[in-house]
């Protein structure tokens, strides 16, 4: 951060902003605590005075920003306004949590504290270190969910004011926000943070591509929002009638939404035809309940439009895990064109809008125990048991944070809220861990399924148990929730505890029984450990201890007569090497043999590689790699990963695994770009479907072959009932040169479907 005296017109534009967040607050329904707003703002002015941020500007402004966002957009109140002002006073200068605590009391000085200690990223450069840091944020949902809330917001203002960043970093704080902060903030409620936070995470990793969206959005904007007046004029017209206060707002879809809408769909922009939604916000009459009404304007609105029979979603007889309630229905406007309607009350749209603290605001006792409270309370069981591995553990995590739902029954009629995907057995493990370890199978509408059935809407289920069945590791690939897998991590480690015990006790009384193995313990054990390619001996002992090495072969596996190198572990020992020359081994010349246990290898010296890499043919699986679980080619959108080895990997921006290296090694991450010329070409496999006519697919192959002059190797073509469906294997120098293949392929008469397949992401 730079450091320097202040104009007085920055002064200014503080004292501005700063009053602009006292108006902001104003307008809250929070018991009025202007004074200690006031004062902490002061303290916070004087304690980061002269610092700025990369962009230049006074640092103060980020906190301000940040506790704007707060109570304008999550509905904080003075509390967390004045832990938002402070959050970074502890972290970046000399004042400590003791300072905050005697200056404005023990709960500012707790979510302080709790935001200092997860500064600087969800992640440090280890791994023990990211699912250290991660845990702390996590922890703090149980200690005070503000301390989440406002981290939110500060990851919030960061996206927004992210290009003062260099491009490595940009990276790494939005790979980060789009694996973590954008599904935490959907599982919190926080919905139009949670789509901003994705849109500027799309915006830093594929500038080109969202601009490219967002100008032809910009173009069409004008014509949707007339579809919406003349689509909503009759529905006005219908709620003034019915005697209903309401606003009736138009809901245009984001850049990123409609992104993952083409790739999804494999289709162009203008084939994306559900860009614009309505919602209707009503003041519900006391005299009836919230849920009538909601059917009452369902009905009224189905009878002025036709609605599509497999597009309705009640959530508010079931409201979703994050606590949103509404009622979708989707109908056939007068231009022949689809249209969602969302029907909410006032109460609804201030909880989709602001999430757990409107959530929070709403609770009238204790009996009011939605599916937030209760997965809460599920991340608080799973942290009580955290995975040691910060990979396992995020993805652990991670799966709790996606949260598209199936309702399902138990046998007695109670109904369950269960992650869309989930097995009889992730049922049994929702229910209790004891019932999942020992589950044999399900009935499922009172049929009998397997444990792997995955649950539809509305299935009945109940659990089959045996006290003789336990869990096996196959059951890892079967479940799909964080519960479901982190018992199974739990029960897993606990056997391999007791194996481990077991085997130890085994190799010791084995090696005990034998005086001359006894007297060269510690050589044994190596011994053992060289023998069977290990390198700790509590992987011996659990091999041990599950019979998978049985210990009955101890001493031809110690003393095997097969010359000099088999018996290294022993030169450590003066009786070794005196034994081993009894028995005519021969002693190697002790010079520079690199067989020698005191033979250290060369270091290799250390790469230096700049914050941005330039790919050129030369050196493309030389010195950069490409990786195969994307399969980048000339063209994708890239960025490349430094292994511990000192080795590039070249990942597509939006591969999955790239997204889990940005979120976890931030520093290794470096920006790329092409600068091929076209000398080395690439396999990519082609997947198309189309009308089974004759020609058709001679067509294809000449417009392969002919018209772009492109090599193939490999084809596979089937038809059923009039259908044909193929993949095709082709040599392409670069991205562009497949892009306009496809769209050539597309303009094929009867060909209905065309996408790449080889690195879809």
């Amino acid at each position: 951060m730079q450091k320097s005296e202040f104009t007085q017109a920055e002064e200014q534009m503080i004292q501005r902003e700063f009053e602009a967040l006292l108006e902001d607050y104003a307008h809250t329904p929070h018991r009025q605590k202007v004074e200690l707003i006031t004062h902490a703002f002061n303290f916070a002015n004087q304690a980061h005075y002269g610092v700025r941020r990369l962009s230049g500007e006074p640092y103060i402004l980020h906190p301000i920003a940040v506790a704007r966002i707060c109570v304008r957009e999550i509905g904080l109140g003075s509390t967390s306004i004045c832990s938002a002002l402070l959050h970074d006073v502890v972290e970046d200068t000399d004042y400590s949590v003791e300072d905050i605590r005697g200056l404005f009391g023990d709960k500012i000085a707790q979510i302080v504290d709790g935001l200092t200690k997860i500064s600087g990223g969800v992640f440090g450069d280890q791994a023990s270190e990211q699912a250290e840091n991660f845990r702390k944020l996590l922890l703090t949902i149980s200690d005070d969910i503000r301390v989440v809330l406002i981290k939110i917001a500060d990851r919030l203002h960061n996206m927004r004011t992210l290009g003062a960043q260099p491009k490595d970093k940009q990276y790494k704080i939005a790979g980060e926000t789009q694996y973590i902060y954008a599904p935490l903030a959907h599982r919190l409620g926080l919905f139009p943070i949670k789509t901003e936070l994705e849109d500027l995470s799309f915006k830093y990793e594929h500038p080109e591509t969202w601009q490219e969206i967002n100008e032809k959005l910009a173009n069409v904007k004008e014509h949707q929002l007339a579809s919406f007046e003349h689509f909503a004029e009759p529905i006005r017209e219908r709620l003034t009638s019915m005697g209903y206060h309401y606003t009736l707002k138009a809901r245009i879809k984001s850049v990123y939404s409609i992104w993952k809408k083409m790739m999804k769909q494999q289709c162009a922009f203008e084939d994306v035809y559900d860009l614009l939604a309505v919602r209707i916000i009503f003041t519900p009459n006391e005299s009836m309940s919230e849920k009538d009404q909601c059917w009452m304007i369902y009905s009224a609105i189905t009878e002025i439009y036709r609605p599509h029979p497999e597009r309705i979603r009640d959530w508010i007889s079931t409201p979703k895990a994050n606590g949103y309630e509404a009622l979708h229905v989707t109908v056939m406007g007068k231009d022949g064109q689809w249209i969602e309607v969302q029907i909410r009350t006032d109460r609804m749209n201030e909880i989709a809008e602001r999430g757990y603290a409107a959530h929070w605001k709403y609770k009238t006792g204790e009996s009011d125990d939605s599916e937030l409270d209760k997965w809460l309370r599920e991340i608080k069981e799973i942290l009580a048991h955290p995975d040691k591995d910060a990979m396992e553990f995020l993805g652990t995590f991670k799966l709790n944070l996606f949260a598209q739902e199936v309702f399902v029954f138990t046998p007695k009629g109670e109904i369950k809220t269960m992650p869309l995907g989930s097995t009889a057995l992730d049922f049994a493990f929702m229910l209790h861990s004891e019932l999942g370890e020992h589950c044999i199978g399900a009935k499922v509408n009172h049929a009998l399924v397997p444990l792997s059935y995955r649950l539809k809407g509305g299935d009945q289920i109940e659990i089959l148990t045996s006290n003789s069945q336990h869990p096996q590791k196959e059951w890892m690939d079967m479940v799909t929730t964080a519960k479901a897998k982190n018992s199974l991590q739990q029960y897993f480690r606990r056997e391999e505890r007791r194996y481990m015990k077991h085997g130890e006790r085994l190799v010791e009384d084995a090696i005990k029984i034998d005086p001359e193995l006894s007297a060269n313990h510690d050589t044994v054990l190596a011994r053992l450990l060289n023998y069977y390619q290990m390198t700790q001996p509590s992987e011996l002992y659990a091999e041990v201890g599950q019979g998978a090495i049985r210990l009955d072969n101890i001493r031809e596996i110690v003393f095997p007569r097969r010359g000099w190198k088999s018996y290294i572990p022993f030169l450590r020992s003066d009786k070794g090497v005196k034994e081993l020359k009894s028995e005519g081994v021969k002693e190697p010349a002790a010079s520079n043999d690199k067989d020698s246990p005191d033979a250290q290898p060369a270091e290799k010296p250390k790469k230096k590689v700049p914050h941005a890499v330039v790919l050129t043919d030369d050196e493309l699986n030389k010195k950069f790699v490409l990786s195969q679980c994307c399969h980048p080619i000339p063209g994708d959108e890239v960025l490349g990963y430094m292994d511990e080895e000192g080795l590039m990997h070249i990942h597509k921006i939006d591969c999955p695994e790239a997204n889990l290296l940005k979120t976890s090694y931030g520093k290794r991450i470096y920006s790329a770009t092409w600068n091929t010329h076209r000398v080395q070409s690439f396999v990519e496999t082609i997947e198309l479907k189309g009308i089974d006519k004759f020609g058709v697919f001679i067509h294809v192959l000449q417009t392969i072959t002919t018209d772009f002059h492109i090599n193939m190797r490999a084809i596979n073509i089937s038809s059923e009932d009039g259908i044909f469906k193929g993949t095709m294997e082709v040599y392409v120098y670069d991205r562009k040169e497949l892009d306009d293949l496809l769209k050539a392929i597309r303009k094929i008469d009867d060909i209905k479907e065309v996408k790449r397949v080889t690195g879809e992401s």
